[in-house]
């Protein structure tokens, strides 16, 4: 459904500042395919989701002398989980509350503004955003009220808006949209509602809809028959979950899209008996239809909300000599996945181990990774169920980091955590919190001194080994890294407000800065006419804030209140 210009005026303030001197490079398929260093073009700088820049001015060795060049305050509060996009001088950073600013990426100067005023009555369960997409002359913004904006670049003025889904019925959009050869891929929150999931594609041209692909297959779909057939539940997969709330990757030499499955609704699958694909998963699909070639699901009949949102890292392994493409990914439940991918999409089991404790899994299949569950750890309706990690999981939403150079992927974790749940049945009201539970029936579990809960491991992706770790005494990890060239990982993501460089080979930190407030969004390098910078936007919010409170409650941490408020740091080297 393509949404009128004039009718988009009334709900949308775009506010024009200065005009720029800056000359806006048209960003195209080739760009996106080989992103050249001096910028940061997608939300985890290239389509294989590594994190990485390859830019080495900042390095191990000076990287004492960085600093806070310039900063921006971005006006809201909330959560900011963001990355900064930066194409040629022009910098893209989005915020909670469906505002997109367009600044000078040397000097800090506003280009642009666009706030998008939410429609009577709407709300959501989180009010972030994670990121924009840029094409052509385009920016495209995936709206909290369900529908996908294209703006002009350089002007910050609409060129259309289409509808995604339908936030009557407790759909939103947290995702950053990804753009291959001209589509536009988006998918909405809401599992907690009650909301199917899919994934969709969008001309970028006109906003028309190409493709849409259920998460969830409904009936003579391959999958359905995982779901109740009969019965009290042969429903269930029409509010079955399995929203795509998290942006995917992309395989360029196949034309493959690796997009991860979010959680099963409600969260008890004995409300639901039965595998549940394409639930806690991921997912190949061919980016020109959204068929889906192939699949590997993490847990069967999720019951824990171990969301499997996140994309694995596309990565080419070194074995016996030669390059064996890979999918590995750092996911929810607590288990680190190596799985194999060919050029046709199939998906394969290869290993995993679990990188924080998991008392679910009494096993994996060796041939097919399939856990075996302890039932006595596994929610149900009625009944008080304990178990680790709790649905938090072992890393949450953040992305993980990965350096060609080191060979070492990087994970924001969080261990030592559980939880308690009972479930209900929940009748499915649109737009209504029905996940089988309360919010505040939602009971986390934490020793009174925990050693640590938060922290960042690095793994050897080859050898398959942990080579280091940093564990955070008093803080969670909420934070994605990023790894340089220059031999460094920046991180935030800890409560102390603390945006951290260390020695990507060994873990030694090597630089700090206190931002005003908490950082929960991934940091981003650039550099313009030779000089590099490191980005990131602070603030404070989400799950990171309602987590930090309870962590007060139960274990007595401070402080209770992380500072709120977003701001942009932009960091250069003392001259």
């Amino acid at each position: 459904m393509k949404i009128s210009r004039l009718a988009a005026a009334f709900s949308v303030a775009i506010i024009p500042t200065i005009t720029s001197a800056l000359d806006y490079k048209p960003v195209t398929h080739e760009r996106l395919v080989n992103p050249e260093p001096e910028n940061w073009l997608m939300h985890k700088g290239n389509y294989q989701g590594w994190s990485y820049s390859s830019l080495e001015q900042i390095n191990t060795g000076n990287v004492k002398k960085l600093g806070p060049l310039w900063s921006y305050a971005t006006g809201v509060g909330s959560g900011h989980e963001a990355s900064l996009l930066v194409n040629n001088g022009y910098m893209f950073a989005i915020t909670p509350y469906n505002q997109v600013l367009a600044l000078n990426a040397k000097t800090g100067e506003l280009l642009w503004r666009y706030k998008r005023e939410f429609p009577e009555g709407f709300s959501a369960l989180h009010v972030t955003n994670r990121g924009v997409a840029l094409w052509k002359d385009m920016v495209f913004v995936a709206n909290l009220d369900c529908l996908l904006t294209a703006l002009d670049a350089k002007t910050g003025k609409i060129i259309w808006e289409s509808k995604v889904c339908d936030w009557r019925e407790g759909a939103y959009i947290t995702s950053a949209p990804v753009v291959v050869n001209g589509k536009v891929f988006v998918g909405p929150s809401g599992g907690e509602f009650g909301v199917r999931g899919y994934l969709k594609a969008f001309n970028s041209e006109d906003g028309k809809e190409e493709w849409h692909t259920w998460s969830v297959p409904g009936p003579g779909e391959k999958g359905h028959e995982t779901w109740p057939q009969e019965g009290r539940w042969k429903d269930a997969y029409k509010i079955g979950g399995g929203t795509m709330w998290m942006p995917g990757n992309y395989d360029a030499k196949n034309n493959l899209l690796y997009w991860g499955v979010g959680n099963g609704s409600p969260w008890f699958g004995d409300q639901r008996p039965g595998d549940n694909l394409y639930v806690a998963s991921v997912l190949a699909m061919n980016a020109d239809t959204g068929a889906i070639q192939s699949h590997f699901q993490y847990h069967w009949n999720d019951s824990w909300d171990w969301a499997g949102m996140n994309a694995p890292t596309l990565i080419d392994l070194n074995r016996d000599g030669k390059q064996s493409p890979a999918l590995i990914s750092a996911q929810r439940n607590g288990y680190l996945y190596w799985l194999d991918r060919d050029d046709k999409g199939n998906i394969s089991y290869q290993n995993a181990v679990p990188y924080v404790h998991n008392n679910v899994f009494k096993s994996l299949d060796p041939k097919t990774g399939r856990p075996t569950y302890d039932e006595n750890h596994k929610p149900v309706t009625g009944k008080d169920v304990t178990y680790c990690p709790s649905l938090w999981g072992g890393k949450d939403w953040p992305y993980e980091a990965y350096s060609p150079k080191t060979g070492m992927l990087y994970i924001p974790f969080n261990d030592n955590h559980c939880m308690s749940l009972k479930g209900k049945v929940q009748e499915r009201v649109p737009g209504q919190w029905s996940a089988g539970i309360d919010i505040p029936d939602i009971k986390l579990l934490v020793d009174k001194n925990p050693k640590y809960i938060g922290g960042i491991q690095a793994w050897d992706v080859n050898s398959g080994k942990q080579n280091w770790r940093v564990e955070y005494p008093k803080s969670w990890n909420w934070g994605s890294p990023l790894t340089t060239a220059g031999g460094l990982l920046f991180a935030g993501g800890t409560s102390d407000r603390f945006f951290r460089a260390y020695d990507a080979g060994n873990g030694k930190e090597l630089w700090r800065f206190k931002a005003s407030s908490g950082i929960i969004a991934p940091p981003v390098s650039y550099s313009i006419d030779g000089k590099q910078y490191i980005a990131v936007m602070s603030g404070w919010g989400v799950d990171a804030a309602f987590v930090q409170g309870l962590m007060h409650q139960l274990s007595g941490w401070e402080p209770k209140e992380v500072a709120p408020g977003g701001t942009i740091w932009v960091f250069t080297l003392a001259d």
